[in-house]
């Protein structure tokens, strides 16, 4: 297992694996229209500019893309848009290490990192909560689902 800064020739592999790993995690949170939407935010359009600006890293096993981890800028906040791992490889820290080679960067240039998950994403609640990730507020989903919620955590980097 490797985990690497993603490459523009990686782009087709993330959305394969993107294709096999969202929808079927989503599917009993959001349902399964909600859940396939959610590939809008993986095509290689989406994924090109974050990859080229050295925001993304993968987990690397063999030749297969086996997790996927990207950051980003919300407003004057650092972000984690993406943290997703095969399910066969779930509990093994794969995560937390893939999850701490894409903040590591941050490091030099913020002292917080917040990340998003649906409320009804409970396996990422205590993950994140495990990892030390703080619930900083909640917001309602537009669809007023109490699933699709999303709150919103703060990693707070140690100086």
């Amino acid at each position: 297992m490797a985990i690497r800064l993603a490459r523009a020739d990686d782009l087709a592999a993330i959305e394969r694996f993107a294709v096999d790993v969202v929808p079927a995690h989503y599917a009993p949170i959001l349902g399964e229209d909600a859940a396939l939407a959610q590939l809008q935010w993986w095509t290689p359009a989406r994924m090109q500019p974050a990859v080229e600006a050295h925001r993304v890293h993968v987990a690397v096993e063999g030749q297969a893309i086996v997790g996927v981890a990207e950051t980003g800028v919300l407003g004057e906040d650092h972000v984690v848009w993406k943290l997703y791992l095969a399910p066969e490889l779930r509990g093994r820290a794969i995560g937390a290490d893939l999850l701490q080679h894409a903040v590591a960067p941050l490091r030099k240039v913020t002292d917080h990192v917040l990340v998003e998950h649906f409320a009804g994403n409970t396996k990422a609640a205590r993950f994140y909560e495990r990892e030390g990730w703080a619930v900083v507020r909640t917001e309602a989903s537009r669809s007023g689902d109490p699933a699709a919620a999303i709150v919103w955590r703060r990693f707070t980097f140690a100086r």
